[in-house]
């Protein structure tokens, strides 16, 4: 049964602690017949329960959608960004449990993962405050006239359809909504089925800032059930994606003529040549292999070390790896917890035995209880082994030697991927050929392929995505038509 008052809720219900969760259409708490149970991949407890969306909860809320049109100003939309963040940071604790409950991510990086969503939030504010215009003189040739030609961004005239993964439950979810709102849009949201709690728990905090509730309708269900009526509805506008390759080139065929934005898979490499500063090549491996449990698109998933440096590179790569503390994600001292399921910490044992199988040396991990998998290192890794070769979504650090840049760019290039990359070299001439010949969509230098700030361009080519970029600024980009008009102008 529907409740029209949004209101401030913890989502629990009764004294057992389990959340109990309705759909958000319109700001209104809808019940289903229906429910799913989200349970924690670390103790198997269950965590809460969500209504289970069908066809026709989708329409209805793309049907509130497309009939509000925001009146929002620049600074009411700036004010509903600063107060959302306001609001996460002061219930980091609460909201940062919630993520490693439903995750089983550690709690040091869910706290990280609230404090990245905050930076979104801000960024989209302050680039609500900004005039998107520019100004176009007009007597520039012999053919033109004394006038001025002007544009305006405007937001879509339908709906953004926005669908997000399981590994950032809480800022890959930001990153869609908050410039929704400083575009003015209207946006329907389907969190992972895996992670939907803190999707739902962010909604209600929007709506407390005072965002039209209408703006921002959250759908919880199976994706099998309610995904097409997302991606082909004549009212949606534009399609925002985050997640697996196949499912981003089914929703390519499936869309068609809609906008679509596609942040799919990564294989990303760590490139070490010998001028690298190996203690901070190893530090870098460690940290982009293994936080977030190895689940990000931009996590390390292959390292390439030039031969002559990579005895002394695994030596201490494997130091830094037994320092790694894994188990209970809740510990405060932990830092890596759970990977999302069993079933993926079996993929990644399984990856790791098939190259072992072949050839490769396993030097550390490839322990796993359920979904608890260890930090893993291989060695003598050929650029043809599964492991490699396609990408692997967990805590594993592959070692493929290589001899010249040449080789390096090559085995780089020889995936199917092309999101992002890192370099640990101090050689101008090295930095610029991986800059100019690394087909990605981001190379960073002595730093994780992941890095980025909140507001800057991210996104990748081939199996990436299509080439449209994520972040905060190119998303407003997207998520807005241009519009010119032009003046008669006296000098």
């Amino acid at each position: 049964m529907p409740d029209s008052n949004p209101g401030r809720t913890t989502g629990i219900s009764r004294n057992d602690g389990v959340r109990r969760e309705s759909l958000r259409i319109g700001g209104a708490r809808v019940a289903t017949e229906r429910s799913g149970e989200v349970f924690n991949p670390y103790t198997r407890a269950l965590v809460g329960t969500v209504a289970v969306a069908a066809v026709a909860e989708v329409r209805r809320a793309i049907e509130i959608a497309k009939a509000f049109r925001s009146r929002l100003t620049r600074y009411e939309r700036y004010r509903i960004c600063y107060q959302t963040a306001e609001a996460l940071r002061a219930r980091t604790e609460e909201i940062a449990n919630l993520i490693t409950a439903e995750s089983g991510l550690s709690k040091k990086d869910s706290t990280y993962e609230v404090g990245r969503a905050c930076d979104v939030f801000i960024f989209a504010g302050n680039a609500a405050l900004q005039d998107d215009g520019q100004i176009f003189s007009c007597d520039l040739t012999a053919h033109g006239k004394r006038r001025k030609v002007y544009t305006l961004r405007e937001p879509l005239l339908g709906v953004i359809s926005a669908i997000t993964p399981f590994n950032h439950p809480l800022n890959q979810v930001a990153h869609k909504v908050a410039p929704s709102i400083a575009t003015n849009n209207r946006m329907v949201l389907k969190p992972s089925e895996k992670t939907p709690l803190s999707a739902l728990l962010l909604a209600d905090v929007l709506y407390e800032a005072g965002l039209p509730p209408q703006m921002f309708s959250v759908l919880t269900g199976d994706p099998r059930e309610i995904a097409d009526e997302m991606l082909t509805h004549a009212d949606v506008d534009l399609i925002t994606f985050t997640g697996g390759v196949a499912v981003g080139k089914y929703i390519a065929a499936k869309a068609v003529y809609k906008r679509q934005v596609l942040e799919l898979g990564g294989n990303d490499p760590l490139i070490v040549m010998e001028d690298a500063d190996l203690e901070e090549a190893a530090t870098l491996a460690a940290l982009g292999s293994y936080k977030n449990s190895g689940q990000r698109c931009t996590a390390i998933k292959r390292l390439l070390v030039q031969e002559t440096v990579a005895e002394r590179f695994i030596e201490l790569l494997l130091e830094k790896t037994r320092a790694i503390k894994y188990g209970d994600p809740m510990d405060p001292n932990t830092d890596m917890g759970t990977v999302i399921d069993e079933a993926a910490a079996r993929s990644f044992e399984a990856k790791v035995n098939d190259a072992v199988a072949h050839g490769a040396r396993l030097l550390y991990g490839n322990i796993r209880a359920g979904a608890l998998y260890s930090p893993t290192v291989l060695d003598r890794v050929d650029p043809e082994m599964a492991v490699v070769r396609q990408e692997t979504f967990g805590p594993v650090s592959p070692v493929i030697s290589f001899r010249t840049i040449d080789d390096a760019i090559r085995i780089s290039n020889s995936t199917a991927y092309g999101l992002s990359s890192a370099v640990c070299t101090n050689r101008l001439d090295y930095i610029t050929r991986f800059i100019s010949e690394l087909n990605v969509g981001s190379v960073n230098v002595r730093e994780v392929p992941g890095y980025r700030l909140e507001l800057t361009p991210f996104g990748g080519i081939k199996d990436s995505g299509l080439g449209y970029k994520e972040g905060v600024q190119e998303a407003i980009r997207s998520f807005t038509n241009v519009k010119t008009y032009s003046l008669p102008w006296l000098p």
